[in-house]
């Protein structure tokens, strides 16, 4: 559902939670985006920050230069000045991941599970087959075949939540029920419509049928394509996963290891919601590859 009119939240003494509806929509973020684009040009006195996510913004403001009440004005006049979400464009980067789909080390993290909480299904076939796909072999397809929208970051610091662009590869899946304890570093699933990758080692609950050497947090600060950051990702970049083999990826994985390893990445360009709405409407978003 998508409100008539966002919903202005306090959280806590110094954020406000800006609602623009309840579910996981691409339009809701890209309204979301578009706000924060805003805030940042406004450089209003007392905001401090801003942290869009799927359907809603966090603002951190300093209480002792500007109140609620002012805050929610302002958000409330930028937000009208946004106009129609065909309007918005958006400063955007693309990557390009090397990835191996059914891979080792995510089906050892699944036998793991299966064999010392509950016994499931291998999740490659778990998700193809809620999903109506052939197989684990088309949800490579399918998976792959779309740049994907980073919608927000959360859970761990650094991992991005994303949406796919095409309709075509939108698929979905429930988390495990309980979680896992542990998830390979890269790794790669779903859970709800929402695809990730894994900054770290950690315990997790999206369905798994990937992984990525390409580090995505990097506290040591050795590649340029970080800006100076330990985070990769920021909201409103996109990322294209890239079948590779073993091989390949072993390959990366050495690279990588040695500082050699250069992104594959184009820099900022502007992302118009009008013309990737425009292309939506070409096609049928109920095919498959």
């Amino acid at each position: 559902m998508i409100y008539d009119e966002p919903k202005f939240l306090p959280g806590g003494d110094r954020y406000v939670l800006v609602e623009f509806g309840n579910e996981m929509n691409l339009e809701l973020n890209f309204t979301a985006q578009g706000l924060a684009t805003k805030i940042e040009e406004q450089k209003t006195k007392g905001i401090v920050e801003t942290a869009p996510c799927f359907a809603s913004m966090l603002v951190h403001y300093e209480p002792n230069d500007i109140s609620f009440d002012d805050v929610v004005k302002e958000l409330k006049a930028l937000i009208a000045d946004l106009g129609p979400t065909d309007n918005i464009e958006l400063s955007s980067r693309i990557f390009y991941f090397e990835t191996l789909y059914l891979d080792p080390w995510t089906k050892e993290c699944i036998d793991d599970y299966s064999a010392k909480i509950t016994e499931k299904e291998y999740d490659p076939d778990f998700v193809a087959r809620i999903n109506g796909l052939e197989d684990r072999h088309q949800l490579v397809r399918v998976h792959s075949g779309t740049e994907y929208w980073v919608a927000s970051l959360g859970f761990w610091p650094g991992l991005p939540f994303l949406q796919p662009l095409d309709p075509r590869s939108k698929i979905t899946a429930p988390k495990y029920n309980p979680p896992r304890t542990w998830t390979p570093q890269g790794a790669i699933g779903m859970g709800g419509s929402a695809s990730s990758i894994y900054p770290v080692q950690t315990p997790g609950g999206y369905q798994l049928f990937g992984r990525t050497p390409v580090p995505i947090w990097d506290t040591e600060k050795r590649f340029d394509a970080f800006g100076g950051e330990i985070v990769l990702f920021r909201p409103g970049d996109r990322l294209k996963y890239v079948p590779c083999t073993l091989e390949e990826y072993e390959h990366t994985e050495a690279r990588i290891k040695d500082g050699t390893y250069v992104y594959n990445m184009v820099d900022y360009q502007k992302f118009s919601v009008r013309n990737y709405k425009s292309w939506v409407k070409t096609i049928n978003a109920d095919d498959r590859f």
